[in-house]
């Protein structure tokens, strides 16, 4: 039961940002896109910025007495060049996530607070575009550069190698309905740790620069584990372009999990263009 414990807490804690997830052993965090996920922005710099409130009182598979709260806010730098790549835009991303975890089991039997610097991501990835679509392709690596060893730490204890793919398609003629998928396959350098495949989705409408949207995700472990996920949510967002600024805000509810926690998400993002 112990090892049960330590393994459940820490796929929470610590996969919560490095863009990490609350679910299984991957790293990366779902929700933390949404609406357009997929569509590659125009050459150019930009920082992102994620800021994430995580709170969980129920469980599967833990005492009813647990819960956790995470709240992390992830740095995200991205260089969109102006280099064709099999017809697309290369771009390169790096990501570094800071994290701050307060874990209690059974009524704090066994419990944990911590705050650090979770594991640092490189990746790159090639954008395509048509008149009513966007697509998107790449790989990157997550390091080992936080620090990790207890329950709350905000690093993982393995590399991986995520896999990135998805498609943004405008439904109508004005071009103000949009559906984007945005995939993730995560895959761990340990053998004991499942691969994990992460779905982000959006269903959007344009108000001019205004965004209002329903979004959600799905996740899943592709090897032994019976780890799942699946959250529905809304977001609202705003681009204005003297600022060359842009804001969202969403709230996720996780309607139906196996084998972890099941809680809610409040997201909110912040992207400037250079």
């Amino acid at each position: 039961m112990k090892i049960k414990l330590n393994q459940i807490a820490a796929v929470v804690v610590t996969s919560f940002f490095a863009m990490t997830t609350y679910a299984s052993d991957s790293h990366y965090v779902p929700g933390i896109e949404g609406v357009k996920a997929s569509a590659v922005p125009p050459p150019g710099v930009y920082y992102k910025g994620y800021a994430v409130d995580y709170r969980a009182t129920k469980s599967d598979g833990l005492p009813s007495d647990s819960k956790v709260t995470v709240n992390a806010l992830s740095h995200r730098l991205i260089w969109v060049t102006e280099q064709k790549v099999l017809g697309g835009d290369l771009t390169f991303e790096a990501i570094l996530p800071m994290i701050r975890t307060d874990i209690s089991i059974a009524g704090g039997a066994l419990k944990d607070k911590e705050s650090g610097f979770g594991d640092a991501f490189l990746g790159s990835l090639i954008g395509w575009h048509g008149e009513r679509w966007d697509a998107v392709g790449g790989i990157g690596y997550w390091t080992t550069s936080g620090k990790s060893g207890s329950l709350a730490s905000a690093g993982k204890e393995h590399k991986s190698v995520m896999l990135t793919y998805g498609g943004n398609i405008k439904l109508n003629q004005a071009k103000d309905i949009s559906f984007s998928v945005l995939g993730r396959y995560e895959i761990p350098d340990k053998s004991k740790v499942d691969d994990e495949m992460i779905l982000e989705w959006g269903l959007s409408k344009s108000y001019g620069a205004l965004d209002v949207g329903l979004v959600g995700y799905n996740t899943k472990n592709t090897g032994g584990g019976k780890d799942k996920r699946n959250a529905v949510g809304a977001s609202v967002g705003n681009f204005w372009p003297s600022l060359m600024l842009g804001a969202e805000l969403a709230a996720y509810r996780e309607v139906s999990v196996r084998d972890n926690f099941k809680g809610r998400v409040i997201r909110a993002s912040l992207t400037k263009v250079f």
